[in-house]
């Protein structure tokens, strides 16, 4: 299993987090599955790798300032960026194989009494924890590098230049603040063309550069994407002035397993599905049982691709290597979808949709153009490739 050693830890550690006199405790969370049928090779593998982090940085723990390390685990909440249960278990010996085992194999600790004894949170979990964990994060101000999905094929992403990717991330940042709207043109098989207007008003774009030195925050790692939540329409449902509806519409096309679905936006929201296939069946089904998974969530930017990094099939990694599309929750991104607009914690989703080439073969970008309240336009995207960093 391909690893960090003990000084590339310590190199990454220090890096993310730029440890302080303040930071003492380190906090890993591992989930566990409830349910043996729904344990993966891979998910064995993130465990393996959450209880050698524990171990192997504990014995260094010295180095990095701390006095302690902590591996917290608790049951799988079934679905990414569901809330987080009100405990887990402080486990110094083996992980168990199930969540059954828990109770067994470590101390019960409320999840409030671990967000405040623990300044640096590592989170290697299956299903997401990054929503749960901003919002805890400037409740509690400590610092987590979120890992959902992380497994050992990822590590060349955390050996990168980050120096590199924090400049670029930065300068799409600068480029998304002060811009009204995305233009995006989608083109299918190189015949069909789809377009896009994203509405971006009121909202300020989120640097994931895989640094956060500052108490209070939370975001993934491997990073390397900036990203903004489109406009929702809050402030229409104030003021009832026309101006603010949401001017997110348009139609998205995505290719899921070979098929393409059309996705028909309306303010900010998917109102229908065309297509014919088992696919856009199963996408119209999902967003008539559970409208907030329509929500236009996230426009996402990551730069990674251009580092010579490839697919893995994990999310985590994969939402990091270009253009991409969320959808459903957007609250722990400052938007305005939280837990309370699904029908239970389990349909809770925040779902990619990453356009490039490997997961999306029949879908080019053609251009993705930002344009500010003077009306000057800025093409981001050429052909499927960033014009922006040279």
């Amino acid at each position: 299993m391909n690893q960090l050693d003990i000084q590339e830890l310590i190199g990454l550690l220090a890096s993310v987090f730029s440890p302080g006199k303040s930071d003492r405790v380190l906090g890993i969370l591992v989930d566990l599955p409830r349910d043996p049928r729904s344990d993966s090779s891979r998910w064995k593998e993130r465990r393996q790798i959450a209880a050698s982090w524990r171990d192997t940085i504990g014995h260094h723990a010295g180095e990095l300032g701390l006095e302690n390390v902590h591996l917290f685990a608790y049951p799988d909440v079934g679905s990414n960026n569901a809330d987080l249960p009100e405990t887990a278990y402080d486990v110094s010996g083996a992980l168990p194989e199930t969540a059954q085992d828990l109770a067994s194999s470590g101390k019960r600790i409320p999840f409030d009494t671990v967000f405040s004894l623990c300044q640096l949170l590592l989170a290697p979990t299956e299903y997401s924890t990054t929503a749960p964990l901003k919002n805890a994060a400037r409740k509690y101000h400590f610092r987590a590098a979120t890992m959902p999905g992380f497994i050992s094929a990822m590590i060349p992403a955390l050996r990168i230049d980050y120096n590199e990717v924090s400049r670029r991330c930065r300068i799409l940042k600068e480029l998304l603040d002060p811009a009204m709207e995305a233009e995006v043109r989608f083109l299918v098989d190189n015949r069909n063309e789809f377009r896009m207007r994203f509405d971006l008003r009121h909202r300020l774009a989120h640097l994931s550069s895989g640094r956060f030195p500052e108490p209070g925050v939370a975001g993934n790692l491997p990073s390397g994407e900036t990203y903004i939540v489109p406009y929702e329409g809050e402030h229409f449902r104030k003021t009832g002035n026309p101006e603010d509806i949401s001017r997110t519409s348009g139609e998205l096309p995505v290719e899921i397993d070979g098929e393409i679905v059309v996705f028909s936006i309306r303010e900010n929201c998917a109102v229908d599905v065309s297509g014919d296939g088992e696919a856009a069946r199963v996408e119209r089904e999902h967003l008539q049982r559970e409208p907030a998974y329509g929500n236009m969530a996230e426009l996402g930017f990551g730069v990674l691709g251009d580092f010579g990094l490839t697919p893995i099939n994990e999310i985590l990694l994969d939402e990091k290597l270009g253009f991409h599309v969320a959808f459903g929750r957007s609250d722990h991104f400052g938007g305005d979808v939280g837990p309370d607009r699904f029908s239970s914690p389990a349909e809770v989703i925040h779902l990619d949709r990453i356009y490039i080439p490997q997961t999306q073969p029949r879908i080019r970008l053609p251009e993705v153009t930002l344009t500010s309240s003077n009306g000057s336009s800025i093409p981001v995207i050429v052909d499927g490739e960033y014009r922006i960093f040279s």
